[in-house]
């Protein structure tokens, strides 16, 4: 068995310090201890990109070979404006192998899954399609104890693993078809972080569509921004409705998205620079995380299920 990692190496050694000789600061969210890993040490799962559900179960290691050799070669063009289609298709590569193989990512995508078979099991209880639970579970029905969650759905969080490593050229061509902020931050005693899930979110004027925020390196983040109003129909990987602008941050703005980064970090926040104000930092955020947030809507015989990712303060 190999450990395989779902945040590439080639990523994190970016954030390596200088006077680490070989490693990177970080911080667990859980208990706030610090400790100095290297890339190969951290962000892995044994046979993490192994997926029984598929067909051949290492697809998405052959596809990785498309993507990490050529990232640091992306962020240099990306830096200098030079947004090629292997630019645009290597982070947009990076950003869909994070959402599918990590376990955050595995997590969030569980979730609409999961609610999806409660309701159709509500629906077939509705028509009479399901027998009546035994009288020891303490409920007149299923939909009783869904409502009541005496019972509940379990999925595995393989599954959406899967469903993800067969859409992940469509995620790619999604991505690469958005428009694209290039965020540079001058900073130098305040870079960016990155995390055990390096894809923050950011809410768009209280609509279910989220903007994503990826650190790239402690000097360089991208935005990627939505828009359904785009034609689907010239996506792909000519990548001709992408756009892009280059955008040199504030202080202020900077403190924003690192904040945003270490709330949506899963578990561990991976820095370059210990700073004295960092472990203050990561302390006021490190109680959230991105949860899915489910409303529901009666349509017909059925339930809309509108989800949506949002930072939401863990309960303890």
């Amino acid at each position: 068995m190999s450990f395989d990692h779902f945040v590439s190496q080639v990523h994190l050694k970016n954030f390596y310090s200088q006077s680490l000789n070989g490693l990177m600061h970080a911080i667990r969210k859980s208990d706030l201890k610090s400790f100095t890993p290297n890339a190969q040490s951290v962000c892995r799962i044994e046979d993490g990109s192994t997926n029984s559900y598929l067909r051949e179960d290492r697809a998405v290691e052959d596809f990785l070979k498309s993507i990490e050799p050529k990232y640091n070669l992306a962020l240099q063009k990306l830096a200098v404006n030079n947004n090629e289609n292997d630019c645009i298709y290597t982070i947009a590569g990076f950003v869909a192998y994070v959402l599918v193989c990590s376990p955050a990512g595995m997590r969030i995508g569980a979730v609409p899954l999961k609610n999806s078979v409660e309701e159709v099991a509500r629906i077939l209880d509705k028509q009479g399609r399901i027998s009546k639970p035994p009288p020891g579970l303490g409920g007149e029905s299923l939909t009783e104890l869904l409502n009541d969650d005496k019972v509940g759905v379990k999925v595995d969080p393989k599954y959406p693993q899967a469903l993800g490593i067969a859409n992940i050229l469509d995620l790619i061509t999604t991505f690469g078809n958005f428009r694209w902020e290039v965020l540079q931050n001058p900073f130098d005693d305040s870079a960016f972080f990155t995390s055990d899930f390096p894809v923050a979110i950011e809410m768009i004027n209280h609509s279910a569509i989220r903007n994503r925020i990826i650190p790239l390196s402690p000097n360089l983040a991208i935005r990627i921004c939505p828009d359904p109003s785009r034609d689907r129909n010239l996506a792909g990987f000519s990548f001709s409705n992408f756009e892009c602008r280059h955008r040199k941050l504030s202080r202020k703005e900077v403190s924003s998205i690192n904040k945003r980064i270490v709330q949506c970090a899963e578990s561990i926040v991976f820095f370059r620079d210990n700073h004295d104000w960092v472990p203050k930092f990561v302390r006021r955020n490190s109680k959230f995380r991105i949860e899915i947030q489910i409303q529901k809507v009666s349509s017909g015989s059925g339930t809309l299920s509108i989800s949506a990712e949002d930072i939401v303060k863990i309960q303890t």
